[in-house]
């Protein structure tokens, strides 16, 4: 069964910085294609960054510059850094390995 476990979230105070990271297993890691995702209420979920299996990366304009996805094969594990932290980055943050969505974990930036 393939899981995804993510970890990092929580309140932070707006130029603040946090980690997530997104644990997977039941999947061929170093193969797969992934990328972090966010989501408020009232809005579809977006994406804001991805990383391809050779370890190209692309981010959303809007975080282009104060995060960083990278991902650790040996560890099966994708990590988005987050710097200088918005309020309006305030969202749901998941995960995503190929077709499969992590639970999410709440990432709260306050002014």
């Amino acid at each position: 069964q393939v899981q995804l476990v993510e970890s990092g979230g929580g309140l932070v105070q707006a130029g603040g910085s946090l980690r997530l990271s997104c644990a997977a297993s039941g999947i061929i890691f170093s193969l797969s294609t992934l990328g972090w995702y966010r989501q408020t209420p009232g809005k579809q979920r977006e994406l804001v960054a991805s990383i391809t299996r050779d370890g190209s990366a692309n981010y959303a304009d809007s975080v282009k510059g104060r995060f960083t996805i990278s991902r650790d094969n040996a560890k099966n594990t994708v990590y988005l850094q987050m710097n200088s932290l918005k309020a309006e980055d305030t969202a749901v943050y998941y995960c995503k390995v190929n077709l499969r969505w992590g639970q999410g974990t709440q990432v709260t930036v306050s002014s």
